[in-house]
């Protein structure tokens, strides 16, 4: 059987009590939850806008449901990165990258999203290019280098 140890990656007094890394943490918890509230909201405009099918189609149940889901899952590699694992700070630099590139890849496409939902992937591809400037920031990048 192979178990492996979730150690923290940094020193205890580097992690996650150094200010640095405490207000990186705090702000990207914060992101992350204006993404998931903004996430939620857009499940709930979909419920109340169902009957329009030029407002609401299959893409925006599709695409919500997935957006959903994936920002609970950042918030989970945030708070693991925020304990000090290494694999969840990994997986967070990996998720958020390809969640704003998804985002900018598909909101232009024409007639994939009603504007109100391209609006609403763009908001959150703002947020999400705040979590993806400070999981790649010097500071957070050193505190989770190998070796």
């Amino acid at each position: 059987m192979n178990t492996r140890n979730a150690q923290p990656a940094a020193p205890s007094d580097q992690l996650p009590s150094h200010p640095r890394s405490l207000t990186a943490f705090r702000t990207m918890k914060r992101l992350v939850g204006g993404y998931i509230a903004l996430s939620l909201l857009t499940l709930v405009a979909a419920c109340l806008l169902r009957r329009d099918p030029g407002l609401v189609n299959a893409t925006v149940w599709i695409r919500g449901t997935i957006v959903v889901l994936t920002s609970l899952l950042m918030l989970s590699f945030v708070v693991g990165a925020s304990r000090g694992h290494r694999r969840a700070y990994l997986r967070l630099r990996i998720a958020s990258g390809a969640m704003v590139a998804a985002i900018a890849v598909l909101v232009p496409l024409p007639n994939l999203l009603p504007l109100w939902m391209r609006i609403e992937q763009g908001a959150c591809g703002l947020l999400l290019l705040g979590v993806v400037a400070i999981v790649n920031g010097r500071h957070l990048r050193s505190l989770f280098a190998s070796g």
